[in-house]
């Protein structure tokens, strides 16, 4: 029951994500802001959101990962609700505090899913990790193409939000009770000697591996913030088009998920990681190079293939220690998330210069330093500790 509870939560937190993601330029519209105002307010999100990571993991080592996921939803389903009403209000400021305090919510929740995730995968003793993210890609998916269906219907992002609030609230509530149970976690359950609550964040491979996620996450989140503004702004294209190009987007990343613990296990992570950075970037240039529609789409599927595997692998790489896995999980989703939710926003004030599809340009950067790094998330059966 808890991988399928793990597999809902997922869901959940991407559909939650997409919801925001999706009609961003309806948000704009609303506002009646600019690309680089607009990037403003990812940066109160991602400010939210990395200020209160790294008290993520020990929050859920305290009181579990299911009580973690319901505070963390509680939080969003509040901000959400706030958010429904600064975008109805018109008011910049109040959609500004609801995403800042929607940053912190979205996470508790996502490192906390992402532990439960690690958990049930070493129970398991398969690589099932980039499913749970492939659950989250199909909410994410599932989410653009609401967003894609209310646009068409004129229904305002404010009723959306407000109406996705109440759901949040009751589903991160009532799914985690099929958690794992939650054992306290003691740092010498080893027999080792006790460490600081922050040891991990000194131990060269698991911060080598949070270099990995930062690549493949920026290369995620900068696709989830801007690919539907970039389609907008950047061809001329429709709203309704540019949640579409975004649900292609996590349509390719979905499938890609679902199948790539077979290519794992056959092949080896560091192998995987370097293909599917290659492709991601690949996909990256066509999109942004694009002259027409077709030819974007065809790069936005490449890049969402591309983009698929890399954070899974990242969460997998540092729970491979099972006695450690908790706290090395908490680091690199941290450094991953600071990558996902605060380069976004550099994305949009760059965008104010060059345009916002010639501002995607710059994820590349940090791809570079991903396949560098990869060989950090090599297989380890039992890393000394």
């Amino acid at each position: 029951m808890a991988k399928y509870a793990t597999f809902a939560i997922f869901a959940l937190n991407g559909l939650v994500f997409a919801s925001w993601a999706a009609r961003i330029p309806a948000a704009a519209a609303a506002l009646e802001i600019s690309a680089g105002q607009i990037g403003a307010l990812l940066l109160a999100l991602g400010l939210g959101s990395v200020i209160s990571l790294p008290l993520a993991g020990p929050i859920a080592a305290r009181i579990g990962t299911a009580n973690t996921v319901r505070a963390g939803g509680l939080i969003a389903a509040v901000s959400a609700a706030g958010l429904a009403a600064a975008l109805a209000a018109g008011t910049v400021p109040g959609a500004a505090v609801a995403l800042f305090c929607y940053g912190i919510g979205v996470a508790w929740w996502d490192v906390a899913q992402n532990i439960e995730g690690a958990d049930v995968e070493r129970k398991l003793l398969r690589t099932i990790m980039p499913q749970f993210h492939a659950a989250f890609s199909l909410g994410a998916f599932a989410g653009a193409m609401l967003g894609a269906w209310l646009s068409v219907l004129g229904v305002s992002l404010s009723v959306h939000l407000a109406v996705l609030a109440g759901v949040v609230a009751v589903a991160t509530w009532l799914v985690p009770r099929a958690f794992l149970p939650h054992l306290p976690r003691h740092e010498d359950d080893d027999g080792g000697a006790r460490r600081g609550r922050f040891a991990a964040w000194r131990e060269p491979r698991t911060v080598l591996i949070g270099v990995v996620v930062l690549g493949a996450a920026l290369t995620e989140g900068a696709a989830n913030d801007w690919i539907a503004q970039a389609t907008v702004v950047g061809l001329d294209a429709t709203e309704a088009l540019g949640a579409v190009m975004f649900g292609v987007f996590v349509a390719a990343m979905t499938l890609l998920r679902f199948a790539g613990g077979r290519f794992i296990d056959r092949w080896g992570r560091v192998a995987v990681l370097r293909i599917s950075l290659g492709t991601a970037l690949a996909g990256l240039l066509v999109f942004v190079f694009a002259p027409n529609l077709p030819l974007a789409f065809a790069g936005a599927v490449l890049w969402g293939a591309g983009a698929a595997l890399g954070f899974p692998m990242g969460m997998s790489a540092a729970a491979d220690d099972p006695v450690r896995a908790a706290e090395r999980v908490s680091v690199v989703s941290t450094l991953g998330y600071v990558a996902f939710l605060a380069g976004p926003p550099f994305l949009g004030f760059l965008g104010e210069h060059v345009g916002i599809r010639n501002a995607l340009l710059a994820v590349a950067v940090l791809m570079l330093a991903s396949l560098l790094t990869a060989p950090a998330a090599r297989e380890q059966r039992r890393p000394r500790s």
